[in-house]
């Protein structure tokens, strides 16, 4: 027999294959019916779900409250109605407030539904019988009707077969009535004791104990007569060479190597090898804004961890644009700064006189910073007078400092968030600037500058000092952030007028280029014959490898810098003074990736025109047409200074410095159109491509070159942005932006940040053994055109004799008809009467 609630609950079957219901589908509305479980028989049965805050409240908590002999609890009215009152519609009661407001008891039984027999983890007893049945142990014997007043057999079953004939009712302890031994008495019987022992040797106390000898040495006449022996001087002169050998190769050679950890690739205890899946680590995104801004760029600090900047932008088209143009000149254009410690609050905010859609951190001073705005201006920021937020802390591991932010929390209680409000130092003149959106800048290297007509000397100051922007009106600028001459004395009238005060947040870095920044050369790519130019998005220089790996240089060498004495780019005049040293045979050619879709690959220096004698730009060394689209990402390999990565429209392409037959590898049509790229900054073979449905496709080209390796999907949106960052040899992470203004930092897993042992190499051969394919498919093309040509002139040679012997048998055709024709002819006039058949001659002659 079982209990009376139980057994009716077993009377309707199993478990209920109905959907579990959360707590949120019952919270519709306050006149929502409390859900019972009348349809299984037990209409005083009400599910309930209770989480752990309120087990908590009421002293019910599973594994500790209920047991298995103890699977209730009685909890009061009154305090339940005082949970209504506390929490409202958050109450997990809520559900059930009818039923306990009506109830006429002062407790109600609350029972733990391990099994989930009614679907949720807790059901609740409304009615007073129920709670009275589920209390008192009752029990219910049920038969079938057909057996009512049936005759009854009895008969002997096995009980350890047949389970179902019987009830065991099993004993169990109940702790309740467990009574502890306090004294007990035990009889032993005295035995006497035994032990084994054996012995193998014989034991004897330790002693000191020394032994002289000596070595045993050959008599003066055993000498003689064994350097006389011959076999003993061919076995030494035999014996001899190999001895050499061996000890050569213990020198040359560590006999000692794993040759095991040579063939294998390093173990580590970091993620799983096998795992290609790029995992959430945090996201951003700008809460306190009131407009729908999208990401334009991004980029991370280069020696803080956890901080990263990016640049936002409204989401408006041309004509919206200027629809609205008096709206959001009201809004402030930021970058704005996140770290891992405060994903809420931006650390600090750039402002800038419009929206930025290019920035970079200068390479030799993270606190310098350019960006590239929408309306074709320049903007320099120096956040120095902000580095005091920054401190370092002791650390283990390879890195024996790393460099943190303050959160915002812990920052002095007079400072708030106002302050954290960065004006710029700088902006480009208008006039003499870019005229559209400057899609992409870079900062030239710390070792080379060049002058107006693009030669190329040694750096003079010793710090990156030069800037390079492309813009979408056709044009690319060179720029210097040094005064353009020395400095002169000047009269005291135009020094009272330019003796003007200076507000406190503008740091008086470049205020010699505020509105009056003018660019140092500027280059038109010339479409040829046309009146046409080229119109540039993304450029790469031949030094940006050197700069995609200063990453670990500036890490090691930077340092946070107080004085504004210690700060080079205070005393910008200083290196104005220096002789320029020219630099021979130094690669001036760039790569550069248009709005049409084409790869371009020019000189920056400039020459004279013949005819006019101004300053132009070279013919492009060669031009290539692969993408489908305006292309979004054109950058050099961190691994090989002459491989680039072109991406745009719906394709890939890789290329290398110096061939000009075409691409290495070039993609088919994506599913998607690509947005942005990045090469991967510890694997040499892998990029990482992101697509306008929010998934990014990351290429390996250890495993395949044809297609991507895997696709994931990362958001629902356009991503517009993807930019790695490596923290320590175990964690990497890959920031990933979208449309829709949300910053996913995702870690790379172990697969996808740790190259093979060989790789490097692999990779290597890989790009060798294309270049010999296009070499190869170049010399086809050329002997296939000769042989176009030799057929040419055959076929010409076939037509001249084809039509001559058709000639002929031409005439021979045309003399055959005529016989025939005199053939019938003769038939006619015979069978009509008019010919005798002996005779030969044609009607004609006998008319």
């Amino acid at each position: 027999m079982a209990p009376k609630s139980k057994q009716r609950g077993n009377a309707r079957g199993q478990k209920s294959s109905k959907r579990v219901k959360t707590k949120e589908e019952f919270r519709v509305n306050e006149e929502v019916e409390p859900v019972n479980m009348e349809s299984m028989g037990h209409p005083e049965i009400y599910p309930l779900v209770l989480t752990t805050k309120t087990q908590e409240i009421f002293n019910c908590r599973v594994d500790e409250d209920f047991t298995d002999e103890e699977p209730y609890k009685l909890i009061k009215k009154q305090d339940i109605l005082a949970d209504f009152h506390n929490r409202a519609a958050v109450s997990d009661f809520y559900p059930v407030k009818k039923i306990v407001q009506e109830y006429p008891g002062d407790e109600l039984l609350i029972v733990y539904d391990k099994d989930f027999k009614y679907g949720l983890n807790f059901y609740l007893i409304g009615t007073e019988d129920g709670k009275e049945n589920y209390l008192n142990i009752t029990y219910m014997i049920s038969r079938k009707r057909s057996q009512f007043g049936a005759p009854i057999k009895f008969r002997d079953q096995n009980a350890s077969s047949i389970k179902d004939a019987y009830i065991e009712c099993t004993a169990y302890p109940d702790k309740n009535f467990t009574i502890k031994e306090l004294e007990k008495d035990v009889g032993m019987q005295v035995v006497p004791q035994i032990t084994d022992t054996s012995t193998q040797t014989r034991w004897t106390y330790p002693k000191n104990a020394t032994t002289q000898y000596y070595p045993r040495e050959f008599s003066e006449e055993e000498k003689e007569i064994l350097g006389q022996s011959k076999p003993l001087t061919d076995f030494l002169n035999n014996a001899s060479i190999s001895v050499e050998i061996a000890l050569q190769q213990n020198e040359i050679m560590n006999t000692f190597v794993d040759d095991w950890k040579s063939l294998a690739e390093e173990e580590s205890s970091f993620g799983d090898k096998t795992d290609t899946h790029l995992k959430e680590y945090q996201s951003f995104t700008d809460l306190h804004s009131l407009t729908e801004k999208t990401i334009t760029c991004v980029s991370w600090h280069p020696d803080i961890y956890g901080l990263i900047a990016v640049s936002v932008a409204v989401r408006l088209s041309f004509e919206e644009r200027v629809h609205f143009s008096g709206k959001l000149l009201l809004q402030p254009s930021l970058i704005l700064f996140w770290s891992f410690s405060d994903p809420i609050h931006p650390q600090l905010m750039l402002e800038s006189p419009d929206d930025i859609f290019c920035f970079k951190f200068c390479p030799t001073n993270p606190n310098i910073i350019a960006g590239g705005c929408i309306n074709g201006q320049i903007v320099m920021w120096d956040i120095t007078a902000h580095a005091e937020r920054i401190e370092n802390i002791k650390t283990g591991g390879s890195r024996s400092k790393k460099a943190t932010l303050k959160p915002m929390f812990l920052l002095e209680p007079d400072s708030n968030k106002e302050a954290m409000y960065i004006r710029h130092s700088a902006v480009s003149s208008i006039e003499n600037g870019h005229k559209k959106v400057i899609t992409d800048i870079h900062w030239l290297s710390d070792k080379f500058e060049i002058n107006r007509m693009g030669s190329v000397f040694e750096n003079r100051s010793e710090i990156c000092c030069q800037l390079v922007t492309c813009s979408a009106d056709c044009t690319i600028c060179f720029w210097d952030i040094r005064p353009q001459k020395a400095s002169t004395p000047q009269p005291a009238e135009k020094k009272k007028e330019e003796n003007i005060e200076i507000p406190l947040d503008i740091p008086s870095t470049f205020l010699h280029l505020d509105l009056s920044w003018k660019p140092l050369s500027k280059i038109r790519l010339s479409k040829g014959e046309t009146s046409l130019d080229h119109c540039p998005v993304k450029i790469s220089l031949s030094e940006d490898h050197l700069l995609n790996k200063a990453q670990d240089k500036v890490l090691a060498q930077n340092k946070v810098v107080k004085a504004e004495e210690m700060n080079p780019y205070h005393n910008l005049e200083s290196g104005l003074a220096n002789i320029l040293k020219p630099i021979e045979d130094f690669c001036t050619k760039f790569f550069v990736g248009t709005e049409e879709g084409e790869v371009i690959y020019t000189d920056w220096k400039l020459e004279r025109d013949p005819d006019t004698g101004r300053l132009m730009a070279k013919k492009p060394v060669n031009l290539y047409t692969v993408h489908d689209g305006a292309i979004h990402t054109v950058q050099r390999s961190p691994f090989y200074k002459d491989i680039i990565l072109t991406i745009g429209g719906w394709n890939v392409a890789i290329w290398k410095e110096g061939i000009m037959t075409g691409p290495l590898l070039q993609s088919s049509c994506a599913p998607r159109k690509y947005t942005s790229g990045h090469w991967s900054l510890t694997r040499p073979g892998v990029f990482y491509v992101g697509r306008e449905d929010g998934y990014i496709d990351i290429w390996d080209l250890l495993e395949k070159t044809h297609e991507p390796a895997h696709s994931q999907n990362i958001c629902i949106t356009m991503i517009t942005y993807i930019t790695p960052w490596t923290f320590s040899a175990k964690q990497q992470f890959i920031a990933v932006a979208d449309y829709y203004g949300t910053l996913h930092i995702l870690e790379i897993p172990w697969s996808l940040s740790h190259p093979s042992g060989n790789e490097v190499s692999s990779i290597s051969h890989y790009f060798e053994r294309e270049v010999k394919h296009l070499d190869y498919v170049e010399q086809r093309k050329k002997i296939r055109e000769q042989e176009k040509k030799e057929m040419e002139l055959e076929n010409e040679k076939k037509k001249v004799r084809t039509y001559q012997k058709s000639k002929e048998q031409l005439e021979a055709e045309l003399k055959m008809d005529y016989d025939s024709y005199l053939e019938l002819e003769k038939t006619i006039l015979i069978s009509l009467g008019l010919l005798k058949p002996t005779d030969t001659k044609p009607f004609i002659d006998v008319i």
